[in-house]
């Protein structure tokens, strides 16, 4: 096992990071009353697009790049260190779903589309209280004239509102368990709210169906949700590592700037602490993400375990990290000038969304105490 990363893995990050840095800006969020409307997410699309992106993961047969988890990861990792306004992850992971779990058709139809950055999607797996595992108590499925007939609502749904096309998991009454849906998110039935998210750099919503068509994967649930949930809790601890970074990183050059009592502040003792703590956390939040991302790409046996013990780490490390961040800023971190509330905010979501730290730590228990039993 080698964990350091190849030329071409940090040329593909060198790469992402001077794209990013240079078409992304944050300007138009950073002014009081700010909402996700205004982060520019079309804007961002199209140069993402444009870059190749969506189709990273996509399988060269449908014009993707069908690259694995680590290469991904220098991407993900760069737009969470951006915070960068698109619907990068909600198409992300649709397509992962339809990849997994669809038929060949509906691969067909659905992901050439996305490889040229044409086609959106958004996953919609969320219950009301935040709980992603289990049976759906609020979106139910009926079998109706040969279509599947979808009602009911699915909250917290990333990107929905800028996609062309949501996966569904729904209660299909019929075979009394849970299965995944193709829904066009452009038909009537379909209604789509943003939610008012604190997280102004990422559109979160809730999608409401009212006999609404859904197309059914082909993938039983049983198979396809544990291996689309290690790929999305990989992708929030990637976010998570590199935001990590980045609070680190400006935490640090502004503690060398600014002067207090005739010295810089990071020559106080209680600021080097703070900041020694800091990268600490960063560097453990960086093995994590990329332990996760080799284990997935290797197919290895860990996966699982290694999937949820990134998301429990990095969630806690980020928001720590986000929090003394405003700390050492002082009074001028809680303006709407300075960044530091930005990641603050996506900490704190990315920490609750698709289980909070103590249920993956839960589930690590679980695991760890099923290998050894």
């Amino acid at each position: 096992m080698n964990f350091s990363l190849g030329e071409d893995h940090l040329l593909l990050r060198q790469s992402a990071r001077a794209f990013l840095e240079k078409e992304i800006s944050l300007g138009r969020v950073q002014v009081p009353g700010a909402t996700v409307a205004d982060a520019g997410y079309e804007a961002n699309w199209r140069k993402i697009a444009a870059m190749g992106w969506p189709g990273v993961v996509v399988e060269e047969e449908f014009g993707g790049l069908a690259l694995g988890c680590i290469e991904l990861a220098m991407i993900l990792g760069e737009m969470g260190r951006t915070l960068a306004p698109s619907p990068f992850l909600g198409t992300l992971l649709g397509t992962w779903a339809i990849q997994k779990g669809g038929s060949p058709q509906q691969k067909r139809t659905i992901l050439p589309g996305v490889a040229t950055g044409e086609t959106t999607l958004a996953l919609a797996i969320a219950e009301a209280d935040g709980s992603v595992d289990g049976p759906c108590r609020e979106a139910l499925a009926r079998r109706q004239s040969g279509n599947f007939r979808l009602t009911g609502v699915k909250s917290f749904v990333i990107d929905a509102a800028a996609a062309a096309w949501l996966v569904v998991a729904a209660h299909d009454e019929q075979a009394g368990r849970r299965a995944f849906f193709l829904v066009d998110a452009k038909q009537p039935g379909v209604r789509v709210e943003l939610l008012p998210w604190r997280d102004v750099t990422r559109q979160v919503c809730d999608v409401r169906l009212a006999d609404a068509v859904g197309e059914p994967l082909a993938m039983a649930d049983e198979t396809l949700w544990p291996w689309l949930r290690d790929r999305l809790l990989f992708a929030q601890a990637a976010e998570n590592a590199a935001g990590t970074h980045r609070v680190m990183e400006m935490t640090c050059d502004y503690a060398k700037e600014r002067v207090a009592f005739g010295r810089p502040i990071g020559t106080y003792q209680a600021i080097k602490h703070s900041l020694a703590d800091m990268l600490g956390q960063a560097e453990c939040c960086n093995v994590a993400a990329l332990y996760a991302a080799w284990a997935l790409s290797e197919s290895d046996a860990r996966a699982s375990l290694a999937a949820a013990m990134a998301k429990a780490y990095t969630s806690e490390a980020y928001v720590s990290a986000a929090h003394r961040s405003i700390q050492i800023f002082g009074a001028i971190g809680f303006t709407w000038e300075m960044v530091n509330h930005l990641y603050y905010k996506r900490a704190r979501a990315n920490a609750e969304l698709f289980g909070n730290a103590r249920a993956h730590r839960e589930r690590v228990i679980g695991m760890v105490t099923a290998r050894a039993a």
